[in-house]
């Protein structure tokens, strides 16, 4: 029994698509690319439309409902492509990241031209004064965006199943994305209130500190910033990563019936699921921004939000794969993310409480920041595990399908799941936009401090706490009940793909 125990390990350590060093640095540093526009664009993208370009929070509410719609066409637009291209000298998906890296990189600049800030040199009195224009011209931008975007993000996300079938090595490949996703996001969080903001020399009457606004020259110049940073860090990754699992032109693609199959699937469903919410989550944490900025007046805070949200994941990375090969990915997702769950419902129960406020911090009647951020790093501590395995869980997703099918369409059944990513992200940025139209926000208060005119800050908080309660709670029940690909149904699976790779190669 120890013998064979022995040998099967063995077979393990030395499975023919192992990856080493070079392959998990590429594929972080290519997904640090990633995160340095897309974090910026979905943190402060927001801000500089209401606040810059003043432009209603309703209609870049709408703008974001818009640009999903376009993305029901674009995603399995891309989809398709991808999927019918044939693989070339750098193979089927790697050669993405340097096709789209510089397309992308401009994208990501454009939507951040202030032509509707008279302090620019961008500014543009014609559109300046047709609202209406500017809005158009601002939808118009940011879906050039949100295409380019797309195009790099399904092949990328694919790239991952076939750099190595290995279960260890794939992941090892999610952690390496979420380290880059943690690297890339916190450097873009850590620094931009540093830069974008700018002081107005008018102090706040209740919490005695400066008021700040957001800068449309300062945004765009660290939108220049990331989208070069963006364009580099792909092209690394593109020189660093191999592809080792054999992928073929999957000519005239039934994309019908294959989306038709996988929304037969429990496991699909569930990672579908999961995925709108986290997105929608991490989406919507860019809310905090406002938080910060009128109910704490402390933009500063932003620095301390990010690194309460990432410092779990940092300390977590090195013992969460080892934890999810020997518990299993939904057994250690179901089990920390009631962490998530309980801290969230404590947060938006207190900090919506005047009772607890009153009895807390009586002398300045808000929230205490340090209460908040401490519930922040309890979130994320729970959530890291989560974070750090979802997209092994994809792939995990990936070779179901195929070991139930037979057939293998990583582009397919990415391009469906990212779309289900960005449906996450609309909701988010749309049901959050309008909320704030609820609370009464505009251009004009952006800079008025601590709001007291129809609860205006108050409502805020409220809004930044009732939804993660609902969503933490929601991805704990999915993990823990609901997705079922359990450690011991997905090691029979593996060992199937394995042999089935290696004669597929052989032929």
């Amino acid at each position: 029994m120890a013998k064979e125990k022995l040998k099967k390990e063995k077979e393990v350590n030395n499975h023919p698509n192992k990856i080493g060093f070079k392959d998990v640095a590429g594929y972080t540093i290519a997904e640090s690319g990633n995160m340095f526009n897309l974090t910026y664009i979905t943190s402060y993208l927001k801000v500089f439309m209401t606040d810059v370009l003043k432009i209603a929070p309703r209609l870049v509410g709408y703008m974001f409902i818009i640009t999903r719609l376009w993305d029901v066409v674009n995603d399995p637009l891309w989809g398709a492509v991808v999927s019918k291209r044939k693989p070339g000298k750098d193979g089927k998906y790697r050669q993405y990241l340097r096709l789209v890296a510089v397309p992308l990189g401009i994208s990501t600049i454009i939507c951040f031209i202030p032509f509707g800030d008279p302090d620019s040199i961008f500014y543009n009195q014609f559109l300046a004064e047709r609202p209406m224009m500017l809005f158009v011209l601002a939808i118009v931008l940011y879906l050039v965006y949100c295409t380019m975007y797309t195009a790099m993000n399904i092949p990328f996300g694919s790239l991952a199943s076939v750099i190595t079938d290995d279960p260890k090595g794939r992941t090892l490949l999610s952690t390496a994305r979420s380290v880059g996703s943690g690297v890339g996001g916190a450097a873009v969080l850590l620094i931009a209130p540093m830069v974008i903001f700018v002081g107005t020399g008018v102090f706040d009457e209740q919490t005695g500190k400066e008021i700040e606004v957001a800068d449309g020259s300062r945004m765009l110049i660290y939108a220049l910033i990331m989208g070069v940073f963006s364009i580099a860090a792909y092209l690394i990754g593109h020189r660093m990563v191999k592809e080792r699992v054999p992928s073929i032109e999957e000519g005239n693609v039934d994309l019908k019936g294959v989306y038709k199959g996988l929304f037969k699937s429990r496991p699909f469903v569930m990672l579908t699921l999961s995925g709108v919410l986290i997105s929608g989550q991490l989406q919507f944490g860019s809310f905090n921004a406002y938080l910060y900025k009128n109910y704490f007046t402390d933009t500063g805070l932003n620095i301390f939000g990010t690194i309460c949200t990432y410092l779990p994941m940092a300390a977590l990375i090195l013992f969460t794969p080892k934890l999810a090969a020997k518990f299993g990915k939904k057994e250690l997702c179901g089990r920390m993310s009631i962490i998530s769950a309980i801290t969230s419902v404590f947060l938006f129960i207190t900090a919506n409480s005047e009772t607890f406020i009153n009895w807390i911090n009586p002398k300045q009647g808000i929230y205490p920041a340090w209460l908040y951020m401490t519930c922040l790093l309890l979130i994320g501590f729970g959530y890291t595990f989560v974070s750090l395995t979802c997209w092994a869980v994809v792939m995990d997703v990936i070779d179901y399908q195929e070991y139930k099918t037979g057939i293998r369409n990583e582009s397919a059944v990415y391009s469906a799941y990212t779309f289900g990513r960005q449906f996450g992200q609309a909701i988010a940025d749309a049901g959050g936009l309008f909320l704030l139209e609820w609370a009464k926000y505009d251009s004009l208060t952006a800079g008025n401090g601590f709001i007291t005119e129809n609860d205006t800050s108050k409502k805020i908080m409220f809004i930044c706490t009732i939804i993660p309660a609902i969503v933490y709670t929601s991805v704990w029940l999915i993990f823990r009940f609901g997705y079922p690909l359990t450690k011991e149904k997905m090691e029979p699976i593996y060992e199937s793909l394995r042999i089935k790779h290696e004669a597929e190669a052989n032929n």
